[in-house]
């Protein structure tokens, strides 16, 4: 039985599993969810995730939520298919793939999130963009992509030589905020630009991103 992804091709953290999924080679169904009409808030969604968020997989009996719990799940249920994301057979390797997820989760995420909702998400909405919230994250997110900078001009990828879980991660923002008046954060860094066409340009990434569209 093919795995169900209930989630919506637009969303960030949806899109962030159905990478994973695809690059792992792995059958799924994606069940939309109706966040306009709440159905996020919805005994039934509830009873799937209690905090009414997507996305959510479900596994036979097991449900999940957290989009990087699901992808975490997915490389260690999937690891002998597909692209080894979290580099099992090498623990060194696999040490530098956290490191660099924690990155993305606790550093490079708080900073870029704001501005790609001010100008993608929020306008898609009807609401106006807070330019003092962008700038506020501008100077964060150009100290982010300065570490960056750095290293990838050591590695191709940013846990070593080999794309992994660690970049996927990025996925999703970095290609809404490509859309956006702050893009040249990221084309004046030369190995971040060349990391992020690399990245962007993997097969299970694009059969996506034709749907990742707001509005």
């Amino acid at each position: 039985m093919a795995m169900k992804l209930y989630g919506l091709p637009m969303s960030t953290c949806t899109t962030r599993v159905m990478a994973c999924l695809h690059e792992k080679g792995v059958d799924f169904e994606l069940v939309p969810v109706n966040l306009g009409t709440g159905e996020h808030k919805q005994p039934p969604f509830l009873s799937k995730n209690p905090f009414g968020q997507i996305p959510v997989l479900e596994d036979g009996d097991l449900t999940l939520f957290e989009s990087r719990a699901i992808t975490a799940y997915v490389a260690e249920k999937c690891k002998e298919t597909g692209t080894d994301l979290m580099r099992h057979t090498n623990p060194k390797e696999a040490a530098m793939v956290k490191v660099w997820m924690e990155v993305e989760s606790q550093t490079f995420n708080p900073a870029i999130s704001p501005i790609v909702l001010e100008y993608v998400i929020g306008p898609s909405m009807g609401k106006k963009t807070e330019q003092a919230v962008v700038d506020g994250c501008m100077g964060k997110l150009g100290q982010v992509l300065d570490v960056y900078e750095s290293r990838l001009s050591m590695c191709k990828y940013l846990a070593g030589d080999f794309y992994s879980m660690a970049d996927l991660h990025h996925l999703p923002f970095m290609h809404y905020f490509m859309t956006t008046p702050c893009a040249s954060m990221v084309k004046d860094r030369p190995h971040v630009m060349a990391w992020w066409q690399d990245i962007s340009s993997r097969p299970a990434f694009k059969k996506m991103v034709g749907a990742m569209t707001f509005g």
